[in-house]
């Protein structure tokens, strides 16, 4: 197996994996909160791109303005309706809380759209290019250019402007901030939503690369990984998390055996996290007693 096909392919699917991850990272970050139901609010946004794909013969414009649409609406009502009644409650319930609506998530999709996959509408892009001997798709460019957007869009985001720094602040000491006259609650919804529409890029991307089912849940539990290796309160190692694990799966798949690619994000973790608890990016947290 050619190694350097293996690493094109695997930091192509690190991508996917990255922007899935920061979606963890962003809503951890700042409420603190793990949301298992990633997965599958990324599968219902891109349910919702691939009708509307439907409606208009796969327009790109429509596709990403429903893609925005979704992302506020689902982060809304998933804010509102289950996150916020249960802040101050143990983490255990809010846990068990995004597991439910995990599987009320899926419910639904099923009942909507079926348990058969589909290729999205407009998908196929065209033939590739060699460059250096390897074959690069056009759906591969694409992906990384978008990978790198958003990690770039998301940096400039909490370094440079008024929100996002008040939203590291309040990641820092959210008691503080409220003190100091930030709105908490509203950068919880805007870290929801924005969570919400990284995973919904995600989607989208993963349903062009392969096929939109209800499988495409499982990408957001094989993508877990990144943000426990980056560090769950640290967005861009989440992201860089990303592209680690999808190269390690790639290499794992192809020069050990297929079924080593699904367990070794979990075995690179259990290593890290025996060094680094926290993640190679993540804040160590020192509480004293």
């Amino acid at each position: 197996m050619n190694i350097a096909t293996l690493l094109v392919s695997g930091l192509a699917v690190g991508a996917l994996y990255g922007l899935i991850a920061m979606g963890f990272a962003l809503v951890y970050k700042v409420s603190r909160v793990v949301n298992f139901a990633h997965g599958d609010v990324m599968m219902l946004i891109a349910y919702i791109a691939f009708t509307v794909a439907g409606w208009t013969n796969g327009s790109t414009l429509l596709v990403a303005l429903s893609v925005v649409a979704s992302a506020v609406v689902v982060g809304l009502l998933i804010e509102r309706f289950v996150v916020r009644p249960m802040l101050g409650q143990p983490i255990f319930a809010i846990v068990m809380m995004t597991i439910a609506l995990s599987v009320l998530i899926r419910s639904v999709v099923g009942l909507i759209w079926g348990s058969f996959p589909y290729r999205f509408p407009g998908s196929e892009l065209g033939g590739g290019w060699q460059v250096a001997g390897l074959q690069l798709q056009p759906v591969q460019i694409v992906l990384f250019a978008i990978y790198l957007s958003v990690c770039a869009g998301v940096f400039l985001f909490l370094r440079y402007t008024v929100v996002g720094i008040a939203m590291r602040a309040t990641a820092a000491d959210p008691m503080v901030s409220l003190l100091m006259g930030v709105s908490v609650s509203r950068l919880y919804r805007l870290a929801w939503i924005m969570s919400a529409f990284v995973a919904g890029i995600a989607g989208v991307l993963f349903a062009n690369i392969y096929h939109i089912g209800p499988d495409l849940t499982h990408a957001g539990i094989r993508a877990f990984p990144a943000t426990i290796l980056g560090g769950l309160d640290s967005i861009l190692g989440s992201a860089l998390g990303g592209l680690i694990i999808g190269v390690v799966e790639n290499f794992a798949g192809g020069f050990i055996g297929s079924g080593w690619k699904e367990v070794s994000g979990f075995a690179v973790i259990v290593l890290v996290m025996m060094i680094r608890p926290y993640g190679l990016f993540g804040e160590e947290q020192i509480e004293r007693v």
